[in-house]
């Protein structure tokens, strides 16, 4: 990372750190919203966790821009899974805060993640990177002179 721009060449790609400052906060108050909406209540911990899967959809978008769409929500519903269970386990495991728990969904692991819902991430994937898209021509159009 070039210390005064910020930017980090990935692929030959510039990459903005000072992207991430939009697209965390991004991920965290879209994640809580549709935590909202899906079962009318999200939790602390939830914010955080969608701000680092927006993060982390973003670095994709980024790393993979030559890939095609699908693949890279593949990629994403999986980076997200990931994410998930790695939060559910401290949250609900270790910290015993039982913020959701899918031991009664199919294939479940430890109650943490399953299948339904990472297929609900996957969908949730393809207006993700649209959002990721539209962070980078933004940050494109104000730095220029990054390029």
């Amino acid at each position: 990372m070039h210390p005064i721009s910020g930017v980090t060449i990935i692929r030959g790609k510039k990459l903005k750190y000072r992207d991430y400052f939009i697209v965390f906060p991004l991920g965290a108050v879209l994640y809580g919203l549709i935590e909202i909406l899906w079962r009318g209540f999200t939790h602390w911990s939830m914010i955080l966790t969608g701000g680092c899967c927006l993060s982390c959809v973003y670095a994709i978008d980024k790393k993979y821009i030559d890939k095609p769409l699908w693949r890279k929500c593949i990629t994403g519903c999986l980076v997200i899974t990931s994410v998930e269970f790695v939060v559910g386990i401290i949250v609900n495991k270790l910290l015993h805060l039982n913020v959701w728990d899918y031991s009664e969904k199919f294939l479940n692991i430890s109650g943490q993640i399953c299948p339904l819902y990472s297929f609900f991430w996957f969908i949730l994937c393809f207006p993700a990177f649209g959002i990721c898209r539209i962070v980078s021509l933004i940050s494109g159009k104000k730095s220029k002179s990054d390029r």
